[in-house]
């Protein structure tokens, strides 16, 4: 999942939990006080509900309804009852569980007071704020009590009745506003702790829930950085989820293995290096061998006829053709390895260009007593694309390399064909020399790959020959291939798209 989505699914969830919770928390906290309501005060859940929202004084009436329907009965049927002060006492704890308490009052004096606490109101006091025997308050909110407002608010109901010695009594019962339900403090209690733990847990649950899922991929990431500060490339991050971590740890797999092919190409390119210094030095090491040697030999007077003299001028001139081409091949190699061979391109007609040269290596093959044919298929009018210097060193490489393995029981032989073939020229040299065997012909094309393990002065190279060749024919946007028949010869194809002119509309 995105992080995007998560973090909305997360925000969703902390308004729509905790508000689906709490109303199921009211619900349940309204049916349990409901019950308690009933069962302590006598009123059914109807009731409750209406006064508690709507007429709170009507609640605070039906607390002590029972009580005062029974001591208004007392007046009229035993009024002696309502002066017993066990009676008195006992109904007094019946109202206390009520938040209400009785006083009893004789003519204008108070001889009874059942509110216990520090802040009760003395009885003067009462006497002054309660009403006189008989009297109707102009508070009254029902026919059965009045509001009695002021520092103490309370609803007040009066049963007035005559006393066995025939003064004026009156019971007054007191429900405090103060104290009204006291059950609603603890629910609303109940309500904070709930809502409190509700928040907590569902920020709990989407903190662990964001945290899973964005610190796997850290931890991940965070043990490839460890490894790759180590060196070690050898390991994969294995995170396979379509959201933003999953495309960072994708992206950060993606820089580990091209870490890894750059650290192995560089090694492959040191082992190359290493290996072209060695085949250079081993290979002009033959030839500095040789001119010395025959240096030497003119300057100590060996060569003391004009015969010797001339053959052995001549040798130093062929072993330092040698190295040139060696060194030439060094340089070559340089700017394949740095991709800067500079290319002049121009548009060649295919039979003139290779008339000329054949015609070039026409002459140095018949020094060597090498044969050469040429064979073009193509149309006269034929033209590539191609630089012809570059063009040149691929067919010079190809031969040159050729005639390092001709056959000595048989005279040399390289053939020249040129083919039309679609969109492609395509070019090729076979030699009748001692071929290639098939275990090695896959591997002609790699730099530094050498068939002749030996590497004797009569067929050693550098091994980078044919590599540049490749390169050369690939940048033109051609392709290079090989034959081969083991003491039968070789064949070397290669491809150049032809030129051809788009028409302007």
């Amino acid at each position: 999942m995105k992080l995007k989505t998560r973090l909305v699914v997360a925000f969703v969830v902390i308004i729509i939990l905790p508000i689906t919770l709490m109303v199921a928390a009211l619900f349940g906290f309204y049916m349990v006080q409901s019950r308690m309501v009933k069962n302590n005060y006598g009123l059914d859940s109807g009731t409750y509900s209406y006064g508690f929202f709507a007429n709170t004084l009507q609640i605070m009436n039906r607390y002590t309804e029972t009580d005062y329907t029974q001591m208004k009965e007392l007046a009229q049927t035993d009024p002696t009852q309502l002066e017993d002060m066990d009676y008195l006492t006992e109904e007094n704890d019946t109202l206390l569980d009520k938040s209400s308490f009785l006083i009893f009052r004789k003519d204008d004096s108070i001889v009874y007071n059942g509110y216990e606490g520090e802040s009760a109101i003395d009885n003067a006091q009462w006497e002054e704020r309660l009403p006189s025997y008989g009297e109707t308050s102009p508070n009254a909110v029902s026919n059965a009590g009045y509001f009695l407002d002021g520092d103490t608010q309370s609803l007040v109901k009066q049963v007035d009745f005559i006393c066995s010695d025939g003064s004026q009594g009156s019971i007054f019962i007191i429900t405090s506003s103060e104290s009204i339900l006291p059950e609603i403090k603890q629910t609303l209690w109940g309500l904070v702790i709930f809502v409190i733990l509700v928040l907590a847990l569902t920020a709990g649950l989407m903190t662990v829930w964001i945290y899973h899922g964005t610190m796997t991929p850290l931890k991940k990431l965070q043990a490839a950085t460890r490894n790759i500060q180590e060196g070690n490339l050898d390991f994969t991050i294995d995170y396979d989820e379509e959201d933003e971590m999953g495309d960072l740890c994708r992206s950060f797999e993606s820089m580990r293995q091209r870490l890894k092919d750059n650290a192995e190409e560089k090694v492959v390119a040191e082992q190359e290096n290493r290996a072209l210094i060695s085949n250079i030095a081993h290979d002009l090491k033959t030839p500095i061998t040789a001119v010395k040697g025959y240096s030497e030999g003119i300057l100590d007077g060996v060569a003391d006829t004009p015969e010797k003299q001339d053959r052995y001028i001549r040798t130093i001139y062929n072993k330092a053709n040698e190295m040139d081409r060696l060194i030439n091949e060094l340089t070559i190699y340089s700017r394949i390895d740095t991709n800067r061979i500079p290319y002049n391109f121009n548009k060649i007609n295919v039979t003139e260009y290779f008339k000329d040269c054949v015609d070039e290596i026409g002459l140095d093959l018949e020094t060597k007593n090498v044969g050469l044919s040429f064979m073009n298929y193509a149309d006269e009018d034929t033209v590539i694309i191609a630089d012809p210097e570059q063009l040149m060193r691929v067919i010079n490489n190809i031969i040159n390399n050729a005639l390092k393995y001709m056959s000595p029981d048989r005279r040399g032989q390289i053939n020249i064909r040129i083919k039309d073939v679609g969109d492609f020229i395509q070019v090729e040299i076979e030699d009748n020399g001692k071929g290639i065997g098939a275990h090695d012909l896959p591997y002609i094309f790699d730099r530094f790959y050498r068939t002749d393990s030996s590497r004797n002065s009569a067929t050693g190279g550098s091994g980078i020959g044919l590599s540049i060749v490749k390169k050369i024919v690939e940048d033109h946007g051609g392709k290079i291939w090989a034959t081969s028949k083991t003491d039968t010869g070789t064949t070397m194809y290669f491809v150049i798209r032809k030129y051809q002119e788009v028409p302007y509309e």
